[in-house]
C-alpha cells in the first residue's frame, strides 16, 4: 500500500460504496450479509482516509430512493446504521479522537431511535479535526436542491434576500453540505458508471473514478488505485 501522505491532492472525497447486494449474491448469502460486510469496510475506509491526510469524506449509506427496496431489506439497513452509529467510536480504536461523524439527508423519515443515534455520534466527536465523516442517510441530491430553492424562495418573500442578490454562493449555502468542500474526486464501487442522484451541485467538477470491485472487496488498494488515477489527472475547470 502507498504511504500514508497527502501527495495525490485530494482534500475531499465523496464514495458511493455500492455492490452489497451483489457481493452476497455472488456467496450465496443474503442481501444483509453484503450490507453488514459493507459497514465494515465504511469503517477501514473512514481510518485509511484519515491516515492519508484526506479531511472530508462523504459516503452515500442510504439514499431517498432505497425506501422502495422491500421492507425486510430495509429494516435491517436501518439496524446497521444504527449499530454503526452506537458503536462507531468505540471502534475507532488509535483514532477516537480524531474523527468526526456527521450525518446529512432528511431525518424526518428516521426512527427515533436512529436520530438519536445520529446526535449521540455526533456530539461524542464534534471536536475531532483530524477528518470530518459524513454520513448521507435519506439523502437524494435533488431533494436537496428543491429545500435549498425553496428556503432561498422564503427569504426572497420576506425581504430578507432580492432576487438579484442571489448567487451560485447562496444556494452553496443552503445544501446539507453548506461546510464541506465540493469534492475533488467521487469514487462509485461495483463498475456501475452513473451517480444515483449523488451530490448532483457539488460535483460540478470533480474527478469521477469508477471502481471494479463490490464495496465489499474495497480497500487500501483499491482506494490508493483511484488516487493515483486522481493525482495523474489534470483538472482544467472548464478552461
Amino acid at each position: 500500500m502507498a504511504d500514508y501522505s497527502n501527495d495525490h491532492g485530494v482534500y475531499s472525497l465523496a464514495i458511493i460504496p455500492d455492490g452489497n447486494r451483489r457481493w452476497a449474491k455472488e456467496r450465496g448469502l443474503p442481501a444483509i450479509a453484503g450490507h453488514n460486510k459493507g459497514a465494515r469496510v465504511f469503517k477501514d475506509i473512514a481510518k485509511i482516509c484519515y491516515r492519508k491526510g484526506i479531511k472530508y469524506v462523504t459516503f452515500y449509506a442510504f439514499s431517498t430512493e432505497n425506501w422502495n427496496r422491500k421492507k425486510r431489506e430495509v429494516s435491517g439497513l436501518m439496524k446497521i446504521l444504527s449499530g454503526l452509529l452506537d458503536n462507531f467510536e468505540n471502534e475507532l480504536g488509535e483514532d477516537r479522537g480524531k474523527i468526526r461523524i456527521r450525518v446529512i439527508g432528511d431525518r424526518s423519515a428516521l426512527s427515533k431511535d436512529l436520530i438519536d443515534g445520529i446526535d449521540r455520534v455526533e456530539r461524542a466527536t464534534a471536536a475531532n479535526t483530524g477528518i470530518n465523516v459524513y454520513i448521507a442517510i435519506n439523502y437524494g441530491s435533488r431533494l436537496e436542491i428543491v429545500s435549498a430553492v425553496r428556503k432561498i424562495a422564503e427569504d426572497a418573500r420576506a425581504g430578507i434576500l432580492a432576487p438579484e442578490n442571489i448567487t451560485e454562493e447562496t444556494v452553496s449555502k443552503e445544501l446539507y453540505t453548506a461546510d464541506v468542500p465540493d469534492p475533488d474526486l467521487l469514487i462509485r464501487t461495483s463498475g456501475e458508471m452513473r451517480i444515483s442522484n449523488y451530490l448532483l451541485w457539488q460535483i460540478a467538477y470533480s474527478e469521477l473514478y469508477f471502481a471494479d470491485c463490490y464495496w465489499p472487496d474495497f480497500d487500501g488498494n483499491e482506494l490508493d488505485k483511484a488516487l493515483a488515477d486522481f493525482a495523474s489527472r489534470k483538472r482544467r475547470y472548464g478552461k
